[in-house]
């Protein structure tokens, strides 16, 4: 199944939880410290909430569409490169407790878009190489409106 997803920071991830468990009807089909993510069927949506600073309004971390597998993110990435969009590849990169394969772009906005597969489980959060080191996908702290990097031979 592809699916969009939409990476929230939110000031408290109780609260968070329980407002979209009821909203969507589901629960989080993940939740590690600071940490929890939704696959809800109807409509097919990926919510990651990821906990930031308590005093602040819930904001954007990143977009993404989650594919079925390393195939399709290869499609992406070369359909996104011919399409004269940068894309940066990350391959086996551990990010939102989960083990994946990804290319970034970003919008005209400065948003950053990911499509990626989840190939399994992974024990920490993780961030992403490709992200400027001062923010990442799925950090506590928002990620700052930079430019992407592309990944080093040895990060993908």
């Amino acid at each position: 199944m592809t699916r969009v997803q939409l990476a929230l920071n939110v000031p408290d991830l109780d609260a968070s939880v329980a407002f979209y468990s009821k909203l969507f009807g589901v629960e989080p089909a993940k939740r590690r410290p600071g940490y929890a993510n939704f696959a809800i069927t109807e409509p097919p949506l990926k919510l990651v909430l990821i906990e930031g600073e308590a005093d602040r309004e819930t904001r954007l971390d990143h977009l993404g569409v989650e594919v079925t597998s390393t195939e399709q993110v290869t499609a992406a990435t070369d359909r996104l490169k011919e399409a004269g969009l940068a894309a940066f590849e990350e391959n086996d990169t551990s990010c939102c407790y989960a083990l994946q394969d990804k290319v970034w772009v970003r919008g005209p906005g400065k948003e950053p878009w990911e499509v990626y597969v989840v190939k399994g489980d992974a024990e920490q959060m993780g961030k992403s190489a490709a992200l400027d080191t001062a923010g990442a996908c799925c950090a506590r702290e928002p990620a700052p409106v930079q430019s992407l990097k592309p990944a080093t031979g040895s990060e993908r």
